[in-house]
């Protein structure tokens, strides 16, 4: 009888514990690093089914809670993004960003008119970056980007991102990529799943150009490209061939150009090799 009473007792203390095992709560945390670096991928994560707003924009939330944003160049913060969570409560997180250096990088040797171009070149310049823009425009439900990328090629950094360029002695803008110095026919390997959402032989700053877009906004940009191996709309996976290393548009020997974008805003693909 007092076994029986004790029994009785013991599973009286069970329902409560067996139910938070099956039915979890809803995980409330908003997480964002602290600190984050000029020209960086920022992934952070928030209440599935919360609203969120970054920089004017409102940002895709995945079904696990991720969302991702880019930091440009000239970035000085704080940030702040906005978080509107599923039961209606606002919240915010702030991020400071850290300053960096950006060394002079002198380019001599290459074509005078790819730096100072004629009017009829100039406007084949604009039309053509007018198509790369548009297709950095997609916002496509695919997480691609959250997984670690790989290097598309291995090499010596030639060029790093944001350093200030100088063309033949004339000052330019920021190094929009990575430059890796490779030999031409190098084969270039996805660095992360995506889609190709445009690719073109011979265009006249960038030579050979593909972009591989990761979802989200993020895509990847491969230029002066001796060779293209895939379509617009093919789907690739992390480590396939899509290219061949080239010295096709505005370059002075054979190397690999590798971008990274969110939307408009230009990102370092060293440190989203770097991010852990």
């Amino acid at each position: 009888m007092k076994a029986a009473i004790a029994l009785l007792l013991w599973l009286a203390l069970l329902p409560s514990s067996v139910s938070a095992q099956q039915d979890p709560p809803q995980d409330s945390k908003i997480v964002f690093p602290a600190s984050v670096q000029q020209g960086a991928l920022v992934l952070g994560k928030v209440p599935p089914g919360s609203e969120v707003r970054y920089a004017g924009r409102n940002l895709r939330v995945s079904g696990y809670g991720t969302v991702v944003f880019g930091v440009g160049r000239d970035e000085s913060g704080p940030l702040e993004v906005e978080v509107k969570r599923p039961d209606g409560i606002r919240d915010a997180a702030q991020i400071v960003v850290t300053p960096r250096q950006w060394p002079e990088e002198k380019v001599d040797g290459v074509p005078p008119k790819t730096v100072n171009p004629p009017p009829a070149i100039a406007e084949r310049i604009k039309r053509e970056q007018a198509l790369v823009t548009a297709a950095r425009a997609r916002d496509d439900d695919r997480t691609d980007f959250a997984k670690p990328f790989v290097w598309p090629v291995q090499g010596r950094i030639s060029g790093r991102f944001g350093n200030a360029r100088v063309y033949n002695g004339q000052p330019g803008a920021g190094h929009s990529g990575m430059d890796i110095a490779v030999p031409a026919g190098t084969p270039v390997k996805a660095p992360a799943a995506g889609v190709v959402t445009f690719a073109a032989p011979d265009l006249y700053l960038t030579g050979g150009t593909l972009l591989l877009d990761h979802g989200f906004g993020v895509s990847s940009n491969f230029l002066h490209l001796s060779r293209i191996d895939v379509k617009v709309g093919d789907r690739v996976e992390q480590g396939q061939v899509i290219a061949a290393v080239g010295a096709t548009g505005r370059a002075t020997g054979p190397h690999l150009h590798w971008g990274m974008n969110w939307f408009d805003v230009r990102i370092d693909p060293l440190l989203v090799l770097e991010r852990k």
